[in-house]
């Protein structure tokens, strides 16, 4: 059976599976994103401890994501809620170190210059820091959101669905065309949140910053 038979006869299990795979990356990225970007600018203030805290992110990504996913079982039994949080674990990494790295690369001049116009601490974060830092800030989103999609598939392994299910479905009948109905999805969809996120990282920076990057 070839490729576009596969495609054409399992159209319904694809489309199920490709929205299933969109709701595991959109929640995980959406918590990655409100747990990772406040913690890496909390760092920025407290930068003593901030190679511990990177240390330890650095460290929940070096666990296999297998691994991860089947340390969810016990704590919180199988589906997609338990598959949230190794994905949203497994995707802080990149976000928190790029907005850290992000914030703290900022010219000093340009600090001082809010400062000078009387602008409070919060005032140079919002104004002038993340300005600045957002598109070191947006890298790390985009690179989390393709290890989330891509790790997403095997959390089909848990119960929570997705694109996996026809991956490892295709293994277990040794099935090449099977496998790739499963695969090509997930990476169109890898190059459709990068692009989109591409095109956002660009609307959202400064022209100034723009034009000097």
């Amino acid at each position: 059976m070839d490729l576009f038979t596969i495609f054409q006869d399992r159209l319904p299990d694809i489309a199920t599976g490709f929205r299933e795979h969109l709701e595991l990356t959109f929640v995980s990225l959406f918590f990655a994103i409100i747990i990772g970007v406040p913690l890496g600018i909390i760092l920025t203030r407290y930068r003593k401890g901030a190679e511990a805290v990177i240390g330890v992110t650095a460290v929940a990504q070096t666990i296999p994501s297998l691994a991860l996913l089947g340390f969810m079982i016990p704590l919180m039994g199988i589906g997609f809620t338990p598959a949230v949080v190794a994905l949203t674990i497994y995707g802080l990494l990149p976000i928190v170190r790029n907005t850290y790295t992000g914030i703290v690369g900022v010219d000093q001049a340009a600090i001082e210059a809010g400062i000078g116009m009387g602008m409070t601490s919060g005032q140079v974060l919002y104004l002038v820091e993340i300005p600045l830092a957002l598109s070191v800030i947006m890298a790390g989103v985009r690179t989390s959101t393709v290890l989330i999609i891509g790790v997403a598939t095997l959390a089909s392994l848990i119960g929570a669905g997705g694109l996996g299910d026809m991956i490892f479905r295709g293994i277990a009948m040794s099935s090449n065309e099977l496998i790739l109905a499963g695969a090509m999805p997930a990476a169109v969809l890898a190059v459709i949140f990068d692009f989109l996120l591409k095109r956002l990282e660009v609307r959202v920076t400064p022209k100034g910053s723009r034009n000097k990057a």
